[in-house]
């Protein structure tokens, strides 16, 4: 589908770098994606070929692995992932969040002990936040690493972890000071090998089935002193500089499957026939996709404004929070109604429309519901 807004804020760098990936996302995603969506996880093995392609921390600096880029080829891998219909493997969690953390809050031994591995897909990263009790309210984590000599000790759980199953490394928040409040929560890096530790199965969702999303626990873990990203007790600062970004992945891809459940019922309506037309040849037909590729139009506008704001380190959490909010919105409205256009078929899973409705769901939901987003719009107020 063409836009009448052409779009600016790609080179033409960028735009080579699409096409490489979006023959890696054809060749070595598409034919493995119903297999993956049926055992709950893609193949170890998948996120070293993407290391090796380069689709792994591709801002991370050289030096450690990465390819020192802005974070317009990160916007393009989310984008190329999306246009083929699939939220896995999660590579934004991967080489958008926690290899960010590692590099900006990490010393110089913990960059090239752990960036270099991430970056080659050797190791998978995971980011534990979330737990049973708290959702959204990060500053009532339960999880604990209390300090014992030269030693953080790990106790508690976490729940919704994308990425969880195959993560090798996951920084996770946790209290050191359990009387603080949000001043005692820290950021540790926790190797998934250790004594204590364990990811359940991934956990069985009626979307993103994919992507691994599991239960981690933490049962006496020991972890060296070492592990400590960044200063004790600067954790939360730490976890709230960071979603604004995180908030804009979630916002890129919410535009991009719009875009795709368009781009899909187009083209069934026109190949499907009753009372011998076709169904876009009906005016109800032509004025419902008139109405969605208008609102990816629009948020595809307001997104790339955002996407050059990141890129210059200037985007905040107020305008992160409205694209994250009215984007997946959008993104529902918009692919419920291109299920409704596909009648019957839309709520059959042969058909790529029904994977790309479950899998919206979520999207109004993590990196943190739309009503926190609201709550942090309302205060401009």
């Amino acid at each position: 589908m063409t836009f009448p807004i052409r779009r600016t804020i790609f080179s033409h760098e960028h735009e080579l770098f699409r096409e490489m990936v979006r023959r890696f996302m054809e060749k070595e995603l598409v034919p493995n994606s119903q297999r993956w969506w049926d055992q709950g996880h893609v193949d170890p093995e998948f996120w070293r070929k993407a290391g090796n392609a380069g689709l792994l921390c591709v801002t991370i600096p050289e030096e450690y692995g990465g390819a020192g880029a802005d974070r317009k080829y990160s916007a393009v891998i989310i984008e190329e992932q999306a246009r083929v219909n699939t939220t896995a493997p999660a590579f934004g969690i991967h080489s958008e969040i926690v290899a960010p953390y590692i590099n900006r809050y990490g010393n110089e031994a913990q960059k090239r002990r752990w960036l270099p591995k991430m970056a080659s897909g050797e190791m998978v990263g995971a980011l534990g936040m979330s737990e049973p009790s708290t959702g959204s309210d990060l500053q009532n984590i339960r999880t604990t690493a209390i300090r014992n000599g030269d030693e953080f000790v790990v106790n508690g759980s976490k729940t919704f972890i994308t990425n969880g199953y195959l993560a090798g490394l996951v920084v996770v928040a946790a209290k050191t000071d359990p009387t603080a409040g949000a001043k005692g929560i820290s950021l540790l890096l926790v190797e998934t090998d250790r004594d204590g530790f364990r990811a359940a199965t991934p956990l069985k969702k009626i979307g993103q089935r994919a992507t691994d999303t599991s239960e981690l626990f933490f049962d006496d873990v020991r972890i060296p002193a070492d592990n400590l990203l960044g200063n004790e007790g600067q954790g939360f600062a730490y976890l709230m500089q960071e979603l604004a970004w995180e908030r804009l992945l979630t916002s890129i891809r919410a535009v991009e499957a719009a875009r795709f459940a368009v781009d899909e019922t187009i083209r069934y309506t026109k190949e499907r026939k009753a009372f011998g037309r076709s169904i876009i040849e009906f005016q109800n037909s032509k004025f419902k996709l008139a109405e969605c590729k208008t609102k990816v139009q629009i948020a595809r506008i307001f997104i790339d404004q955002c996407i050059q704001l990141a890129s210059e380190g200037d985007l905040d959490n107020e305008a992160s929070a409205m694209a994250k909010y009215w984007s997946t919105e959008m993104q529902n409205e918009v692919i419920d109604e291109c299920v409704q256009l596909h009648g019957g078929y839309g709520y059959m899973m042969e058909y790529p429309i029904a994977t790309a409705f479950l899998d919206a769901r979520v999207q109004p939901i993590y990196a943190g519901t739309n009503e926190i987003m609201k709550e942090i719009i309302a205060r401009s107020f």
